[in-house]
């Protein structure tokens, strides 16, 4: 059930309306294909989204084909891990971390 299926992609075009319009916070990943950590977060995220459905939304965003949104944003290091509520980035956190060290972090927002 769970695994990066899970997890929306989202991009430039569409960012704006699955994020900023969301009506659930959103964590969205920045990611890279070269990003060894990335990949490593990619079943954690999986877990995530599958365990907070309902609560929490998570997507990715590839900040090589991305870079408007990855410039907005001011993302310099991946992974970075941005939650957005009501259209606004309201948490940030840069590296990859373990499932239970990020729910942590995000209880606060959820």
């Amino acid at each position: 059930m769970s695994g990066t299926t899970d997890v929306a992609e989202v991009t430039d075009g569409n960012f704006e309306a699955e994020v900023i319009g969301a009506e659930l916070p959103v964590l969205v990943e920045f990611t890279a294909d070269w990003c060894p950590p990335c990949r490593q977060m990619g079943p954690v995220l999986g877990a995530l989204a599958a365990e907070q459905a309902g609560r929490l939304k998570v997507v990715q965003l590839d900040v090589d084909t991305n870079p408007a949104t990855t410039n907005a944003y001011k993302v310099l290091s991946m992974p970075t891990f941005l939650v957005f509520r009501d259209g606004e980035p309201v948490k940030a956190m840069v590296g990859a971390r373990p499932k239970r060290r990020l729910l942590e972090e995000l209880s606060d927002v959820l």
